[in-house]
């Protein structure tokens, strides 16, 4: 995608219109459509809270006390921790479209996250509880379905996919690297600007 080439004087008080051009450059660095509609919902409330109150310069303060308003209402930590992601995203690219300063944008993105307290709720398998559920699917991987099965299961095991990415896979994306059947590159996820990366076997 296209970035931001032209030469601004960086700024500290970001207008609606600055906003949304980095909102968009955030958006068109995503390819996963999840993680676009996911990062448009945390940008769009924060730019509401923060166009709310007038003239508040856009920085580490600043994105602290949204952390703090987002802990009043309650939010679990992940879905905080995800909100801040998209802002750090925001900072980020309008650094890089020359409309924030590099400090800024660094200081933002040094704004801790919420604590996470307690432990995962759900149903999550050990790894051991994992290797029984493959080891089944191997016994029954007679038939043609059966394959397709113990394969799915493989990789949703073995490469900590979601269900949307294992879909999307192609033949073309697995390849042989030093003797292993890798993933080697696919879509950022929401919360990291690094290639996910994991070894099939």
């Amino acid at each position: 995608m296209a970035k931001c080439k032209c030469k601004r004087t960086p700024k500290s008080v970001l207008k609606l219109t600055d906003l949304e051009q980095s909102r968009s450059a955030v958006l068109n660095s995503l390819t996963s459509p999840s993680s676009q509609r996911t990062y448009d919902h945390a940008i769009r409330e924060f730019i509401e809270w923060y166009c709310s109150e007038p003239r508040l310069a856009f920085n580490k303060t600043v994105v602290t006390r949204y952390r703090i308003s987002l802990e009043q209402r309650h939010y679990a930590s992940t879905t905080i921790n995800l909100r801040l992601a998209a802002v750090r995203r925001l900072a980020y690219e309008a650094a890089d479209c020359g409309l924030l300063s590099a400090d800024l944008a660094a200081g933002i993105r040094r704004v801790k996250g919420a604590k996470r307290l307690g432990i995962p709720v759900g149903n999550w398998l050990t790894a051991e509880q994992g290797k029984r559920l493959l080891s089944t699917a191997y016994r029954v991987r007679v038939s043609l379905r059966g394959k397709r099965d113990y394969a799915t299961m493989a990789i949703l095991l073995g490469c900590g996919l979601r269900r949307a990415e294992l879909t999307a896979l192609r033949v073309e994306d697995i390849q042989q690297r030093e003797e292993h059947w890798s993933l080697p590159i696919l879509s950022a996820r929401a919360d990291t600007s690094e290639p996910f990366r994991s070894r099939i076997g």
